[in-house]
């Protein structure tokens, strides 16, 4: 690759861009480890634990469509601004929650500020850099984010074990949202409004409510039963939400998700396999961090430290099979993965109340790495790639958040499979419907995903951007 100059303001735009995802993707990769803390000082158990994550992840999940509208409308940096200062004032009121209920509001308005965030900052990229430069700047904020998967759960695990406690988890975003603020002062950019954009406010409120809804009847069934009006009501009225959400889809003259996307057989079949792959990466991730603290009884720290290996092996490893999968195809890459991973799973299944993590966790752990690093640069790939250059914002747009809605739905199910309280058997059940998630995933992609290398000159996925 040929050498590229950037000038002062490039510079700035892909520190802006890295650390304003970064406050993001680091929340998010760092929650799971504090949950049980969470759980102990305010009370809820499991309940509790699943609003925490889903609470972000709902708002987040439904808002981040209309995050791209609004950034055309208003402007990029004034819709960065306004998540920044959004995510940095909701992190400071997660920290003081003195109940469960208000740290649950808090991670909404969290996850509200959040979806303002990476829409935003990938488009500075966009509209900053071409060609080469695009590539390059793309592929450094792939690496920052990359890094805030890897640093957030050792570093939420250290914090939540020291004097600190759980809470400072929350107050760390403040630095580097500070820290973009200044950038942004020095950037000194004029905005960039587009003209002729409406915003979709009946589509964007449809969603949330349509998540919303079964999301918490899913979550609270435990408490009231299926039985009680209030479980059935928000259950049925959210799924009537979200049948008027896809309805407004197909009558919007600007939907938020063109529906015309999913024609496309790779982006729908992806996106299908996406929903499986991640939510299983949800649910799997919460579950083996949870269970480690609360049944097995380690520390926060090497609670986090037990799956170390599986972002080791994908930092290592998915620009090799992104490689191979731009060569040969993603379709038997996209096959085999997600049933490896599977597989990775199902050998944790050994594991019991007390778990020697060295033999009955780690070679399943190993085995889902290598799995999951087969997935995802040719799952990103072949989504993306099946979709015009013109198009390939609000499709990225549109897989995030399938990615978001599957990890929503997948941790509000963890009651349902868990039951009453977690224990060695819930802990297996739940290994096992990860698995099945994931083999399902890899099925669907074997079946349904055609290898799009019969042009004369194919081009390969570069294997660094992953769906967040």
């Amino acid at each position: 690759m040929a050498n590229v100059t950037l000038t002062r303001d490039q510079r700035l735009v892909i520190w802006v861009a890295i650390l304003a995802s970064f406050v993001s993707f680091l929340d998010g990769s760092v929650i799971n480890v504090a949950l049980p803390a969470i759980a102990r000082e305010l009370g809820g158990g499991l309940t509790t634990q699943q609003w925490v994550v889903d609470a972000y992840l709902i708002t987040l999940g439904s808002l981040i469509l209309l995050a791209g509208s609004l950034s055309d409308v208003l402007g990029r940096i004034v819709i960065l601004r306004i998540g920044l200062i959004g995510f940095g004032v909701a992190s400071l009121l997660c920290a003081v929650s003195i109940s469960p209920e208000m740290l649950i509001v808090a991670r909404g308005i969290q996850g509200i500020a959040g979806a303002l965030l990476v829409p935003s900052s990938l488009a500075l990229i966009t509209s900053n850099f071409s060609g080469v430069a695009r590539s390059r700047a793309i592929g450094q904020w792939t690496a920052g984010t990359t890094i805030a998967f890897l640093a957030g759960p050792i570093l939420g695990g250290v914090i939540v074990d020291s004097v600190l406690g759980w809470r400072w988890v929350f107050v760390i975003n403040v630095f580097p949202i500070a820290a973009v603020l200044i950038l942004l002062v020095l950037l000194g950019h004029k905005d960039v409004r587009e003209h002729g954009v409406r915003i979709d406010i009946l589509g964007a409120v449809l969603c949330v409510l349509g998540l919303g809804g079964p999301v918490y009847a899913l979550i609270e069934q435990q408490h009231y039963g299926w039985g009680s009006p209030l479980i059935l009501v928000p259950f049925i009225a959210g799924i009537l939400c979200f049948a008027g959400f896809i309805w407004r889809q197909r009558a919007a003259k600007q939907p938020l998700m063109p529906l015309s996307l999913f024609t496309v057989r790779n982006f729908a079949v992806g996106n299908i396999a996406t929903f499986f792959i991640y939510g299983a990466l949800s649910l799997g991730g919460f579950i083996v961090v949870v269970f480690l603290q609360q049944v097995a009884g380690f520390p926060a720290t090497f609670a986090a430290l037990a799956t170390l290996p599986i972002s080791l092996l994908n930092i290592g490893l998915s620009s090799w099979f992104g490689t191979l999968s731009g060569r040969y195809g993603a379709r038997w890459f996209m096959g085999f993965g997600p049933i490896v991973g599977g597989a990775g799973y199902l050998l944790m299944l050994s594991a019991g109340t007390h778990v020697d993590y060295w033999t009955e966790l780690l070679p399943g752990v190993i085995l889902f790495g290598l799995g999951l690093s087969a997935t995802v640069a040719p799952l990103t790939g072949a989504i993306l790639g099946a979709i015009s250059e013109q198009q390939s914002g609000i499709a990225s747009a549109v897989n995030n958040a399938v990615s978001r809605v599957a990890g929503l739905i997948a941790i509000a199910f963890v009651g349902l499979i868990v039951g009453p309280r977690l224990d060695a058997d819930g802990f297996h059940r739940v290994l096992i419907v990860t698995a099945v998630l994931l083999i399902i995933g890899g099925v669907v992609s074997a079946i349904g995903i055609q290898n799009l290398r019969h042009a004369k000159e194919p081009q390969p996925t570069s294997g660094s951007e992953a769906v967040s």
